[in-house]
């Protein structure tokens, strides 16, 4: 199996994040550029530039589990993983809370 991605070439954002183009986070997603792109559209996932983070492929890949396995839209699949990440906030801002007055008492 021939490959067009180049392994030597790895691309890092500012910020210290390891970048993808379109085409290796098309590969390692199994999905197609079209799609990413629309899912960049649609305000899913937001590169960085023409590039995309690791986060961002881990984001599509749950999506698509999501898409898939509870036949969810696009959209409302990322609205799953958005909620999923506010109340994870939120539970550990309840924990930092109870901890504090732990300290307090």
């Amino acid at each position: 199996m021939s490959s067009n991605l180049s392994l030597s070439c790895v691309v890092w954002s500012e910020t210290g994040d390891r970048l993808y183009s379109f085409e290796q986070a098309a590969y390692l997603t199994q999905t197609s550029v079209l799609l990413l792109e629309r899912f960049v559209r649609l305000g899913l996932i937001e590169p960085v530039g023409i590039m995309l983070r690791r986060q961002d492929i881990f984001r599509v890949v749950q999506i698509q589990r999501l898409h898939r396995d509870l036949n969810l839209n696009w959209v409302g699949a990322a609205m799953v993983l958005d909620m999923v990440t506010e109340i994870d906030q939120l539970k550990a801002q309840l924990r930092a809370y109870r901890a504090e007055l732990k300290i307090r008492n």
